[in-house]
């Protein structure tokens, strides 16, 4: 039998390409059986679209094989597509063959009804057949390409970075560590592990982000980006933390922190128009049933001019508020998304990037300003949610850059990062760039709230499962 022959559902109902009595074959899982006395209805998924095609058998006793079949049902369908008489779809499928490739017996867990976040969790297997899953899955897939297409058509160049690195992109330490050590017999000399013996006979761990090679990659290439998964062994079990995850990370030689706002809100715009243009059906989807207030959200970031807003400043307007914070307000915080969340939603409502933090609390490789205070440092904050795109202009003068790290304690790190020095020391220049985390992009997108949930496969503490 030649499966090769299938149209998809989308083609008919989204996309409008097959004419009403075109001879088709659709390929799917059943989502819906009646049988009455006259006519059967078997209503089919293929993932193609959120839209199932309904097929029509008359009578129901023409084929034998409809009584085995159950929700849940892998089948072939052949027939004649037709105008739908019903108001819920263009067109149907007078059927004329009908195979199940795959049972699915009364036990299939995903039923005809409304099913917890939760739940779906535990059959993470299956969850992708349900009409939320599917959505999220087929924006994912969208707005991956829609990225590619941002960058490609602004003349980026799309890079590769390691996924195992010898060092800390943060400066945090919370990270995966890469051995091949038999751990109950690991080689140690004067006390000590003897990294020497390991694979790469170094420490080694999973990468937190690909931007200190992303900016030696930049320096000679001139813009890049990076679109890969990254890891943080971050032992938190909030609705946004994952422990892996994708990163999309520009990064801009000859660019200054101004080039770097100017780019994020662009990109942010970008994504929003597309994801809404190639994606309606999903968004319609989303707006109904998982946020009502989506679509108005979104669009008001498309039609807004980002605030662009110093830090201090930032810090003035929260004093001046008349809200109570749980976490109170001082210069030299790092802002929780309670304060982001005031300045996009009362104070200023629209997108706002704030600037310029004070260098306690920000990485070391952001370029350091002239007060000696605070580093060219940018968040991206949108209602909501709050910081959504995080970045900064890089620190380009060696000197510095080793006093910063010495400053914070990394003077010992010194010869781990020899190679990230010498773009300093050889022809050096201003370079700039952020990061985008793709699953917070498409929860802020779609309306989901916890990570998990937009993530095939989550990986978070204590769960690994799939």
């Amino acid at each position: 039998m030649d499966y090769k022959t299938r149209t998809r559902v989308a083609a008919i109902l989204v996309d409008d390409k097959i004419a009403a009595g075109t001879e088709v074959t659709i390929l799917g899982l059943v989502r819906t059986r009646r049988v009455g006395k006259e006519v059967a209805f078997l209503e089919i998924n293929d993932g193609s679209c959120m839209a199932n095609i309904q097929g029509v058998i008359d009578p129901p006793d023409k084929f034998e094989i409809l009584e085995e079949i159950q929700t849940g049902a892998a089948v072939r369908m052949k027939g004649e597509l037709v105008a739908s008489p019903g108001g819920g779809q263009k067109y149907e499928l007078k059927v004329t063959d009908l195979e199940m490739v795959g049972s699915a017996g009364t036990d299939y867990p995903l039923q005809k009804k409304r099913h917890s976040f939760e739940f779906l969790r535990e059959i993470a297997h299956l969850r992708p057949r349900t009409n939320t899953f599917g959505a999220v899955n087929r924006i994912r897939s969208k707005l991956a390409y829609g990225i590619h297409q941002f960058y490609q058509e602004r003349g980026f160049y799309y890079i590769h970075t390691p996924l195992i690195s010898a060092s800390d992109c943060e400066g945090a330490g919370e990270m995966f560590r890469v051995t091949t050590f038999d751990l109950p017999q690991v080689p140690t000399v004067d006390g000590k592990v003897d990294w020497d013996k390991d694979f790469f006979a170094a420490e080694a761990y999973l990468a937190v982000s690909g931007q200190l090679e992303g900016e030696l990659l930049a320096t000679a290439l001139g813009d890049i980006y990076t679109f890969g998964p990254t890891f943080r062994a971050e032992n938190s079990n909030t609705s946004r933390h994952a422990s892996e995850f994708w990163m999309i990370e520009p990064e801009m030689a000859w660019a200054e922190l101004d080039d770097n706002m100017d780019l994020a809100e662009e990109f942010l715009k970008y994504l929003l128009t597309y994801v809404f243009d190639k994606c309606g059906d999903e968004m319609d989807f989303f707006s109904k049933w998982v946020d009502k207030e989506l679509r108005q959200t979104l669009e008001s970031v498309i039609e807004s001019e980002f605030v662009r807003l110093p830090y201090t400043e930032a810090i003035a307007e929260l004093e001046k508020s008349k809200d109570s914070f749980e976490f109170p307000v001082k210069w030299g915080i790092d802002m929780q998304s309670e304060h982001e969340r005031w300045l996009t939603e009362k104070r200023f409502k629209k997108p706002v990037i704030v600037y310029d933090y004070p260098e306690e609390i920000k990485a070391f490789y952001m370029r350091v300003n002239d007060d000696g205070k605070t580093v060219r440092a940018m968040d991206v904050l949108v209602p909501r949610v709050g910081e959504i795109i995080g970045g900064s202009q890089r620190e380009e003068r060696l000197d510095i850059l080793q006093e910063r790290m010495t400053k914070l304690g990394m003077a010992d790190d010194f010869d781990k990062y020899q190679w990230y020095f010498d773009i300093r020391k050889y022809g050096s220049c201003p370079h700039s760039g952020f990061g985008l985390g793709f699953e917070r992009a498409i929860m802020y997108i779609t309306g989901m709230t916890n990570i998990r949930d937009v993530i095939s496969f989550p990986r978070v503490p204590r769960w690994a499962k799939f």
